[in-house]
This record gives C-alpha cells, structure tokens and sequence, in this order.
C-alpha cells in the first residue's frame, strides 16, 4: 500500500509525463489556478455537485475539458479508491503550485 505521499508524487510525475503540463507551463497560471483546482478535487461530491451548489462550477479553474471527478455513483472500495485518486490529484496541484512560487521567489 502506498502512502499519501506516494501516490501524490506520482501523481505529479503522471501530470508532467502523461499530461505534459510542464513547469513551464505552470509558471503561466499566475492567478492560483493550481490550487483552485486542487480545491476542486479535494472537495468531496456532495459539495461540488452543481445542483446543490452552483457557484461551485465557477471555482474550477480550466476548460471543462480537463474537469475529471470521479462518478457520483461509487460505494465502497471503489468510492474509496476514487477519493485517494482525486486527494492525489489535489495534493499533486498543491505541490506544484507550491514549486511554482518558490520558483518565482
């Protein structure tokens, strides 16, 4: 079993090999866009959902295109394995935000 850490980190080697987003390409969002969507996966389901929650929709930052939560519709291990995948992502957002302002620093 990894820890959180772990799968956060690979998490962000996915982000930067997988999706491409480079550090580069981080250092262009300059207005918190990182950890806005971090806040996006890191809140759970029933907050984000937009019914109960309409403003939520203008939180996430980015293209709806990339907006990738998992199903409402998850119980048990796989609901479990669906939230320790969105925590990554979110945790994996942070750091490199995180990164990206000791970069400007």
């Amino acid at each position: 079993m990894k820890t959180g850490i772990e799968s956060i980190a690979e998490e962000r080697k996915r982000q930067i090999e997988v999706e491409g987003w480079t550090l580069e390409h981080d250092d262009e969002h300059r207005c918190g866009e990182l950890s806005d969507a971090a806040v996006c996966y890191a809140t759970r389901g029933y907050w984000r959902n937009y019914q109960r929650n309409p403003a939520y929709c203008m939180i996430w930052p980015f293209s709806v295109d990339w907006w990738k939560p998992m199903a409402d519709d998850l119980l048990g291990e796989e609901y479990i394995d669906g939230r320790i995948k969105e925590l990554a992502k979110a945790g994996a957002l942070i750091a490199a935000e995180i990164d990206r302002l000791q970069r400007i620093k």
